[in-house]
């Protein structure tokens, strides 16, 4: 099947079970349009039982999909400092361990279609059994995920081998010490259960800017810091990534890790 094919066959099979979007005409659309149609119908797909058939299409789709638009490897990157890089990408098409997913409570994925936060991101690019297996991992926890915690999913159809997937604090107002501690929290958490699990690389996105309204700067110092103290007193070897998007964060990073 070709590219086309496949995405033809992903949005009839959505279609199918979501009465939304029963009406849309992909064939009539551009390649562009489709995507965006497949990648909308895909975020609000509620968790059910996935079909082997759609599993093995949307997989070969998916894969070539990040493969197009070019994976980086671990081994591309140089260190900015000891076991510490720098790279400035999506997340998505970098090929390590495991890379971390910025959670909301739920833990399902972001449901607004075509958003553009890390959380749409990942659950886009991963495919379907992501959220599948998200919502079995909520359902046995039986709660929503506390902030400054973590759990661990397979990548899927990403490059990584592994997702980690921590709420951080939404920050409204004054910084708080709790606020603080709590991403700290996130970091510590992410590095213990990615050791644990085997991982010699991770890739950590920043957690809780943007939306969730952390002060960039901070954030990025408590990242730093944290990774750095739980080097030395655990003596790790774990390679850690910080990935950034914006520019402004690029250079937050680099002026900490230049240091």
């Amino acid at each position: 099947m070709t590219q086309t094919e496949r995405r033809l066959y992903l949005i009839k099979a959505l279609q199918m079970n979501d009465r939304r979007f029963e009406d849309d005409t992909p064939q009539n659309m551009t390649a562009e349009e489709q995507k965006r149609l497949l990648r909308a119908m895909m975020n609000v797909w509620m968790p059910a039982p996935i079909d082997e058939e759609y599993r093995r299409i949307e997989g070969e789709y998916l894969r070539q999909d990040i493969a197009d638009r070019g994976i980086t490897h671990l081994a591309d990157l140089s260190p900015i400092q000891g076991d510490l890089y720098l790279w400035q990408g999506d997340i998505t098409t970098l090929a390590c361990d495991a890379i971390v997913n910025a959670a909301n409570s739920q833990m399902l994925g972001c449901f607004v279609p075509l958003h553009n936060c890390i959380d749409n991101c990942i659950h886009s690019a991963a495919g379907l059994s992501l959220r599948y297996k998200c919502c079995e991992i909520m359902r046995e926890q039986g709660h929503e995920e506390p902030t400054g915690q973590a759990k661990i999913t397979p990548g899927y159809n990403l490059p990584s081998k592994f997702v980690l997937h921590t709420v951080g604090p939404i920050v409204s107002g004054r910084l708080t010490d709790t606020d603080c501690e709590l991403l700290k929290s996130c970091y510590l958490s992410c590095l213990k259960l990615a050791e644990e699990n085997g991982c010699k690389s991770i890739a950590f996105c920043c957690i809780s800017t943007g939306v969730f309204g952390f002060p960039q700067h901070e954030a990025a110092q408590i990242a730093v810091n944290t990774v750095k103290e739980y080097k030395k007193t655990t003596c790790s070897e774990i390679k850690v990534i910080f990935n950034v998007f914006r520019d402004d964060d690029l250079m937050i990073y680099r002026d900490l890790l230049d240091r």
